[in-house]
């Protein structure tokens, strides 16, 4: 298929633009490079710089295709920053949103695959049915463009494949790609980053109401994670699908920082913080849709799983100390197919 990845040169992006190119599609990026990295982006697929929040730009992009699918990556996705700038995600994310599928209706788009959140829920272990109820504005922006896709399905016949991550973390098996956020706001690599020599890990919050204090949280190898994405495209050959995308078991966050230990053989070195507005106690996913319509599993389960997404990070760390490296997002430039 001829696939257009938004969000592409991100981290979740960018590891399914690999297993995209591996299965044998056709690969077009499209990214402002406000948070991704061009580096991240493999040379076999095609680039457009462009931000979805500038229509006219979007539309130039779409207008490229014909498109088998569009898989959509791209937007803001911290929790805490958008408690403190609430109408700023919900802007942003709900525009990119709306700007994207409206230029995919009018060039025919008929898959669409959307990178969603378990932020939808306030916590606990997330069944299938469960009703969204967004405790942050993140949370609330990803619902808004999960009902703007049921009405592009009914309106224009785009079929929707809504992915509800938990915490996607590692980096790639072949070590092609890792995660590179700046700032970094996820546990894993911060922990790893303190473990080679940088600032002290700060750990939010040990007085919840877990077996030992600190969040619990369900992991899911970004490896994995990507091809869930293949197969939920697959799927939408026979109808839309809605579901969750996790391994179904729990770890704290002391939990994590134990198992760093034990695999790098390095101790972490934190302190205690305050709690993180927006943060629940704990969140794990029931996937069962997904497995049980595609056939989909996470390659580990259990402690096996966690083990995997600290080793694959740790050797990417270690082999790229300073991530993609100290180009700044609007610096590096593709020759041939980019815009703006």
């Amino acid at each position: 298929m001829r696939c257009l990845v938004t969000g592409g040169a991100g981290y979740v992006g960018s590891h399914t633009v690999l297993a995209l190119l591996d299965a044998g599609h056709d690969v077009t990026v499209l990214d402002d490079l406000s948070t991704g990295h061009l580096r991240a982006v493999p040379a076999q697929a095609a680039f457009h710089r462009a931000d979805l929040q500038d229509l006219a730009a979007t539309r130039t992009v779409l207008a490229t295709g014909p498109w088998d699918a569009v898989l959509h990556f791209a937007g803001l996705s911290e929790v805490g920053t958008s408690m403190k700038r609430p109408y700023h995600y919900l802007r942003a994310n709900g525009l990119m949103a709306l700007n994207l599928l409206e230029a995919c209706a009018e060039v025919g788009v008929k898959r669409f695959v959307l990178s969603s959140t378990a932020a939808l829920f306030p916590g606990g272990v997330v069944g299938e049915g469960a009703t969204p109820a967004p405790h942050s504005p993140y949370g609330e922006s990803k619902l808004f463009i999960e009902r703007s896709l049921k009405w592009a399905e009914r309106l224009h016949g785009m079929r929707h494949a809504i992915l509800r991550y938990f915490n996607a973390a590692g980096a790639d098996r072949q070590g092609r790609a890792g995660e590179d956020h700046r700032p970094e706001t996820h546990l894993i690599p911060r922990a790893l980053e303190a473990v080679m020599g940088g600032r002290r890990l700060r750990l939010h919050g040990l007085d919840y109401p877990t077996p030992d204090g600190s969040c619990v949280r369900d992991y899911i190898h970004v490896n994995d994670l990507a091809a869930a994405h293949l197969a939920a495209l697959d799927f939408l050959e026979e109808r839309s699908l809605t579901c969750h995308v996790g391994s179904g078991h729990g770890f704290s966050n002391l939990q994590v920082l134990s198992t760093i230990k034990r695999v790098t053989g390095r101790e972490v070195p934190w302190e205690r913080a305050p709690r993180r507005a927006g943060d629940p106690p704990s969140l794990v996913a029931d996937a069962r849709r997904l497995q049980a319509a595609t056939g989909w599993r996470p390659l580990h389960t259990g402690q096996a799983a966690l083990d995997d997404i600290v080793r694959t990070a740790w050797a990417w760390r270690q082999a790229h100390p300073h991530g993609y490296g100290m180009e700044r997002s609007g610096q590096l430039v593709r020759l041939g197919g980019e815009l703006g």
